[in-house]
């Protein structure tokens, strides 16, 4: 332990020489020291060596405050990006050797601060952006970095590790230095994204891209932040305590005119606080034209408080003489058309010249409301209104970088890239790198796991860990089983954290906060009937009773004691339910002691009970919420989520995923009660397989994104124009975002190994419908002379008697390469339905080791004579499906269920036929094509007696199972592209 009155000495005179080099390349230790210690004592001269250092080092432990101080430089600069004094990678061993030598250190210092401060694995982002000219560097910004300086320096008190910091560091940089140089003469306006995970610190990101663009000379900061108030409350509250401060705050009146005069975190004095006015310190003022209770109002005090003032009045307000002496505003409002209309109506009465001003508009989750949702190539149609308005702002403010922030990006990257006045992200998309700590998608699943399922436990599965099932029991519906016990668990791991406060480990953090998050629908009339269910189960469990007790010790023994005991990473454990039971009746009084349990937060003021407002008050409550408590709102604490509700797309459905967050201290406590299979008209819906599929999209986007952010010859791989064609969609049912935010988005590929897919667009035009009758007649005439009995059994189970599907059919097979270039001159009445097929059909046929060896070509017959057609001028009759189209020119359903089996087990999508014949089709990658020649209802007179039809009169039309082997390495089921309306419709890049 390094405690000494030398030790302290030793502190000071690193810490000095060090910080000199903040800003610059690693100098030679032993003269930097030797500089500082000048001016010191003697004792500090005699410190002044590598041996004096190397001594303290052998002694210290990793926590020790001069260990502390080189872990901070020693971190930037394993950060640093391209930095001139080292040619090697950030992050790496030959970086932290190239800090060494510069250093001028011995083997053996380096070894014990390789120890003591091992490099840092932390990923740095994925970028994904156009050339930009370099402006943001560390020369241009000498002595002016005020506000990124004290917001470091509150996360470093907050406790923030020195290599998140620098992580930070390092992505917030990747965004500045891509935005347009404010002092440049040329307005210029950059577009970007900004891509995290939810609930993952997105917010951290953005107020440190707005205290650096403070300090580069950005003087308008406008930050939409979301649709709610609560949502908006919260973001100023933020950055109003860690970045703005409390003397911006208060500007000279009394603390007790603070609007956060009420916040205990304002009188515990954890807002930041700078001594003085900033502007009487040498730096420069935030002015704040919101508060945390209200949005942006018409200025009550005249417009005055957005006028920017001059120093030198003949010069722009870009011109760094005026600019770096010009107050600095800051407003955080609410994605509302009225809000957003007063500041624009504003905006356009100030003298200042709105083409001088460099304005950041950061748009927090920006695929909501923030997307045009209007499809503009239509007539007459015109922007949605929060789009509407933000366009206005773009166009009329020209020095505006624009910036989103979301954790589900797909409506964004949708978005036309040539529509100059909406926020497609044209020139940088940053893909934020997972934060240390953070409990996402992933930990609720085992992507990827090599153990098989029956040898998995809850050591090895994430899925047995923390997700459990929610089953209904009742001919009702309900749930009450299933919802007392996930309230039970509520009670059980409120308990586990008092335990592990009373036996210390958790230093001087204490759980703040313990909640529940029930979320079952977006309707009131819902939370008005759960409200009175979970009130009833409440107050009738028992807790302090002997029949509570024994249910929580079940649960205690089944469940909590099994994860607990091998995931608890060092947190104490109770070795059994006595140890704990002295626990339940304080965690219980908690909760209900104040006889309000439960909070319902949805607006709705007749059954709202209370406010969740976490930075009021500490809450360990259960709360029934719906649209309030899932996008972009935090709700800390949480620890039991009980979720049935259900939504259509994947941005939707994982921004409900208030679950994932950062859990320290009880990561292993918590559960996700979760809805499983449930029939939805004709689909089954899975939410835990919704889930997965939504984590592997993600995934794959951030791969995706990953593999091309590397620069080949100094230039980027792809452009942000080109990133839509990276989407994909693991479940068909899945779209990635709500279909209103698709309009401009196609359909690349649809990956359907071992699926039945049957295509119905077909042509209306004589010509059309003739060239494809021709160019099936070749394949028909080469099936078998006989017909062949097919058939596929069914076996019982709980929905179903036992059945057997049995048809004749003429078979036949077709190479690989036969059947591709038949399929690819087949014309369509809408191609682009058929294109997705047809591109994975290309890639699974012409793979350097090909997918699909042949196809089984199947022609269903009828069991009865008539109905049949002769095709071409063999005089070969097959029989003919009466079929209409129901929506032009699309048909319904073409293929008749009876078919289905033997064409899915031919292709291995089923196991065993019980059918020895259709067993004897079965090979290794063989898909299986089931063709029908269709009439329709008005050319159904015209068949002769020699069963002839005119070929431009018949539809023929076709169904097909790809090999059930032919799969994506990936898993992705679907790919998108985005349409450029300036590219007239063609691929934006080559998605093959």
């Amino acid at each position: 332990m390094i405690s000494s009155s030398t030790d302290d000495l030793l502190l000071q005179l690193h810490a000095a020489a060090l910080s000199d080099m903040q800003t610059s390349r690693p100098k030679k230790l032993v003269r930097a020291l030797a500089y500082q210690a000048e001016d010191m004592s003697t004792e500090a001269q005699g410190l002044a060596s590598e041996d004096a250092l190397r001594d303290a080092l052998e002694r210290a432990r990793p926590t020790d405050p001069l260990v502390e101080v080189w872990r901070r430089r020693l971190t930037d600069w394993d950060f640093a990006s391209a930095p001139a004094w080292s040619d090697s990678t950030e992050r790496t061993a030959d970086r932290r050797g190239d800090v060494y030598d510069l250093l001028d250190l011995s083997e053996a210092t380096r070894k014990l601060l390789d120890t003591l401060i091992p490099v840092s694995r932390i990923e740095a982002p994925v970028v994904i952006t156009d050339e930009f000219t370099p402006w943001y560097t560390p020369e241009s910004l000498q002595g002016r970095p005020w506000y990124w300086k004290s917001y470091r320096s509150y996360l470093e008190r907050k406790g923030w590790a020195p290599d998140a910091v620098a992580s930070l560091d390092v992505a917030s940089d990747a965004v500045v230095e891509r935005l347009a140089d404010p002092t440049q003469e040329a307005a210029y306006q950059s577009k970007g994204l900004v891509v995290g995970y939810v609930q993952s610190g997105k917010t951290a990101n953005f107020a440190g891209v707005i205290a650096k663009a403070v300090d580069a000379g950005y003087r308008l900061v406008i930050v939409l932040g979301g649709t709610l108030n609560m949502l908006r409350a919260q973001t100023q509250r933020r950055l109003d305590m860690e970045l703005v401060g409390r003397e911006n705050i208060l500007r000279g009146a009394s603390e007790y005119e603070s609007d956060y005069a009420d916040d205990p975190a304002w009188s515990q004095g954890k807002f930041v606080t700078f001594g003085d006015l900033p502007s009487v310190r040498g730096a420069f003022d935030i002015v704040r034209l919101t508060t945390r209770d209200d949005d942006y109002k018409s200025l009550l005090q005249g417009i005055t408080a957005l006028e920017f003032e001059k120093q030198e009045p003949a010069l722009p307000l870009y011109d760094p003489r005026n600019l770096h002496r010009s107050t600095a505003r800051l407003m955080v409002v609410k994605k509302n058309k009225d809000v957003l209309t007063k500041l624009v109506q504003d905006l356009r009465k100030i003298k200042t010249p709105l083409a001088e001003i460099p304005v950041l508009i950061v748009d927090d989750e920006s695929d909501e409301a923030s997307v045009n949702t209007t499809n503009l190539t239509k007539a007459d149609s015109e922007r949605t209104a929060i789009n509407l308005k933000i366009s206005e702002l773009l166009r009329m403010l020209p020095r505006a970088q624009y910036v989103g922030y979301t954790a589900t990006p797909f409506a964004n990257v949708f978005v036309d890239p040539s529509d100059a006045e909406d926020i497609f992200p044209k020139d940088f998309i940053v893909s934020l790198p997972r934060p240390e700590g953070y409990m996402g998608a992933r930990d609720f699943h085992d992507l990827d796991s090599p153990i098989p399922v029956e040898e998995r436990t809850v050591a090895n599965s994430n899925e047995l860990a923390h997700v459990r099932d929610i089953v209904v029991s009742d001919e009702d519906g309900d749930d009450d089983v299933c919802l007392q016990r996930a309230m039970d668990m509520f009670v059980l791991t409120a308990a586990m954290k008092l335990y592990r406060e009373d036996l210390g480990g958790l230093g001087d953090r204490y759980f703040q906060h313990h909640t529940m998050l029930i979320h079952e629908s977006v309707r009131t009339e819902v939370h008005r009937e759960l409200l009175g269910r979970v009130t009833r189960l409440w107050w009738n469990a028992g807790y302090m009773g002997p029949a509570g007790h024994e249910r929580l010790r079940t649960l205690f023994d089944t469940d909590i004691a099994p994860v607990s005991s091998v995931r608890a990473d060092g947190h104490a454990v109770p070795p059994s339910y006595e140890e704990l039971a002295r626990y339940i009746g304080p965690a219980v009084t908690r909760i209900g002691g104040d006889d309000k349990p439960i909070i319902v937060v949805n607006g709705d003021k007749d059954i709202e009970t209370g406010q969740a407002d976490f930075d009021k008050r500490s809450i360990w409550k259960i709360l029934i919420g719906g649209q309030k408590l899932a996008r972009g709102f935090t709700v800390e604490g949480l620890t039991v989520s009980y979720f049935r509700r259900r939504a259509g797309n994947a941005s939707t459905l994982m921004q409900m995923g208030r679950w994932f967050g950062f859990r320290e201290g009880y990561r292993d406590l918590v559960r996700l009660f979760l809805g499983r299979a449930e029939s939805v008209g004709v689909k089954e819906i899975d939410l835990y397989e919704a889930f997965e599929a939504i984590c592997l999209d993600e995934e794959n986007f951030r791969t995706e994104l990953q593999q091309y952010a590397t620069l080949v010859d100094g230039k980027p791989q792809v452009t942000p124009a080109q990133v839509p064609p990276l989407v994909s969609q693991h479940l068909p049912w899945l779209k990635p975002t709500s279909a209103n935010k698709m309009y401009n988005a196609r359909l690349v590929s649809l990956n359907s190994a071992g699926q039945w897919q049957e295509p119905t667009a077909y042509p209306t035009k004589a010509t059309d419908l003739r060239h494809n009758t021709n160019l099936w007649i070749p394949a028909l005439n080469a099936l078998s002379d006989d017909v062949t009995s097919l058939a596929y059994h069914f076996p019982a189970n709980d929905t179903r008697a036992a059945t057997t599907h049995r048809f004749d059919a003429f078979v036949g097979r077709l190479s690989s390469t036969a059947l591709l270039d038949l399929l690819r001159e087949v014309r369509w009445g809408q191609p682009s339905q058929f294109a997705p097929n047809l591109t994975y059909l290309t890639e699974i046929t012409e793979a350097a080791a090909s997918e699909v060896d042949d196809w089984l070509v199947i022609a269903p017959q009828h069991s009865k004579r008539g109905n049949r057609l002769a095709l071409g001028g063999a005089g070969r009759r097959f029989a003919w499906f009466a079929r209409d189209r129901r929506r032009h020119p699309l048909f319904g359903a073409i293929s008749e269920p009876k078919h289905r089996g033997a064409a899915l087990r031919i292709a291995g999508a089923l196991g065993d036929s019980a059918d020895p014949v259709t067993e004897s089709l079965v090979a290794p990658q063989r898909g299986a094509v089931v063709v029908y020649p269709v009439v329709e209802s008005k050319y159904r007179p015209e068949i002769d007696a020699d069963g002839r039809l005119a070929p431009e009169k018949v539809v023929m039309t076709f169904s097909f199972v790809a090999p059930s082997t032919a799969r994506r390495a990936d898993g992705r089921v679907l790919r998108f592209t985005t349409i450029d309306s300036s590219k007239e419709g063609k691929a934006i890049i080559d998605t093959q």
